[in-house]
C-alpha cells in the first residue's frame, strides 16, 4: 500500500488563505471596515501558520471576536495542535477560541438562555474538534516515524545478521583452504624441490623447478586469501597484488607452453581492462595445458577503432589430454568480466584442430 501523497506546503497554505477569504467576503460587509480589516489580517496571517503556530492564532483571534469569519482561526488551532504536545496550551486556546466566537464586542452580552447554551456547545465542540484532529494528525505522524524506525532498525538487524553468517562462512572457509588446500600445495612443493634436487635429467629438472616455482607463489597467494577470509568485516582489500599488462610477458614465459606474443596495445589502458586481459591470457593458456599438450599457441592483442581485442589461438594438440578435474567455470567468469565491462569473449575449435579464445573491450578513455 504507497502512502497518500500530500499536496505541496505552499499550494495548501494559499487554499487555506483562499478559503479564508472566501469567508470574509460571506460574513463580513464592507460597511464595517475594522471588522474587515480584522478578518483580512487573519486570512492572510495563516501564510505564518507552520513557523509561528501559536502566534498566527494569536492574531487570528480579534477576527473571531470582531466578526462571524471564523474558519481562519480554526484553521490556525488546528495546525497548532497538530505542531505541539503542550495539552494545557490547546485547552486554554479552544476556551479562548469559543469566549470570544459567542461574545457580541464591543458590547458584550451573556445570557444564560438555552439557545445560549447550545451555542457554547456547538462552538465548543467546534474548537475541539479542530484540536483533536490536528492531534489526530500528530499522532499518524508520530506513527508513521515509528514504523519508519522500526523497519530501519529490522533491516539493520537483518544485515548484522547477514554478515554474521557471512563471517562463520568465511572463517569456514579459510579454515579449509589452510587445512586441506595449503597442505597439499605444499607437499608438491616439497615432492617438486625433491624431485629437482634427486634427478640428472636437464629437462625433468626445470620441470621439477616450474612447478616448485608455481607452488610457493600459489602457497603465498593462499595465505593472502585465508588472512583476508579471516579478517571478515575489516576494510576491503585486495587479495593479491593485481596483474597488469607488464606481468604478461612473465605469465607466457612461466606457462610452460610454446607461446608467442604478438602486441600493439597502447600505454595507460585502464586497471579494469588490463586485468581483463590478463585473466582471459591466463585461463586460455591454463585450458592449452590441460585440454591440448604439445600444442603452440600465439597471442594476439590489437587496438583498433576504440576497441581491444585479445586472440589466443592454439594449434591442435600433439598428445594425448589427461583427465583433470574442471569446474567448467574460467570461460563463464570471463564472459561475466567482460559483460561488466561492455565487452564480449567468445570461443571455439578452428579448422586445423585447434581452439581460439578472442576477447573484445571498449578502451574505456584510453590515449
Amino acid at each position: 500500500m504507497t502512502p497518500r501523497r500530500l499536496p505541496p506546503a505552499p499550494l495548501l497554505d494559499a487554499a487555506l488563505v483562499g478559503v479564508s477569504l472566501l469567508d470574509v467576503w460571506a460574513n463580513v460587509g464592507t460597511s464595517e471596515p475594522l471588522r474587515l480589516a480584522c478578518a483580512l489580517a487573519a486570512a492572510l496571517c495563516l501564510v505564518l501558520r507552520r513557523r509561528l503556530p501559536l502566534l498566527t492564532f494569536l492574531l487570528t483571534l480579534p477576527a473571531v471576536l470582531l466578526s462571524d469569519a471564523v474558519f481562519a482561526a480554526l484553521a490556525a488551532l488546528y495546525t497548532l495542535a497538530s505542531l505541539t504536545r503542550r495539552r494545557a496550551l490547546l485547552t486554554l486556546c479552544a476556551v479562548a477560541f469559543t469566549i470570544s466566537d459567542i461574545t457580541s464586542w464591543p458590547a458584550p452580552h451573556f445570557d444564560l438562555q438555552t439557545s445560549t447554551l447550545i451555542t457554547l456547545g456547538y462552538t465548543g465542540a467546534t474548537a475541539g474538534a479542530a484540536v483533536f484532529l490536528g492531534q489526530l494528525v500528530q499522532a499518524r505522524r508520530d506513527l508513521s516515524l515509528r514504523i519508519a524506525e522500526i523497519s530501519e532498525a529490522r533491516d539493520h538487524e537483518r544485515l548484522l545478521t547477514d554478515q554474521t553468517v557471512l563471517a562463520r562462512e568465511r572463517a569456514q572457509l579459510a579454515r579449509e583452504m589452510h587445512d586441506v588446500v595449503s597442505h597439499q600445495v605444499s607437499l608438491i612443493a616439497v615432492r617438486a624441490g625433491a624431485l629437482q634436487v634427486g634427478t640428472r635429467d636437464a629437462e625433468v629438472k626445470e620441470a621439477a623447478a616450474t612447478i616448485r616455482r608455481l607452488s610457493v607463489q600459489t602457497l603465498d597467494e593462499l595465505r593472502h586469501m585465508v588472512s583476508v577470509l579471516r579478517a571478515s568485516g575489516g576494510r576491503p582489500t585486495e587479495l593479491t597484488p593485481q596483474p597488469s599488462l607488464a606481468d604478461l610477458r612473465q605469465l607466457v614465459d612461466n606457462s610452460g607452453i610454446e607461446a608467442e606474443l604478438q602486441t600493439d596495445l597502447p600505454d595507460g589502458l585502464p586497471p579494469t581492462v588490463q586485468r581483463a586481459i590478463y585473466r582471459t591470457v591466463q585461463e586460455a593458456l591454463t585450458n592449452v595445458r590441460k585440454h591440448a599438450p604439445g600444442a603452440t599457441t600465439t597471442i594476439r592483442m590489437s587496438h583498433e577503432g576504440g576497441i581491444v581485442s585479445v586472440t589466443v589461438t592454439n594449434t591442435a594438440p600433439t598428445r594425448r589430454a589427461l583427465p583433470l578435474p574442471s569446474g567448467h567455470y574460467g570461460l563463464v567468469g570471463l564472459r561475466q568480466r567482460a559483460a561488466l565491462l561492455g565487452g564480449t569473449v567468445t570461443s571455439g575449435p578452428t579448422a586445423d584442430g585447434g581452439y581460439e579464445l578472442r576477447l573484445e573491450l571498449p578502451d574505456m578513455g584510453a590515449p
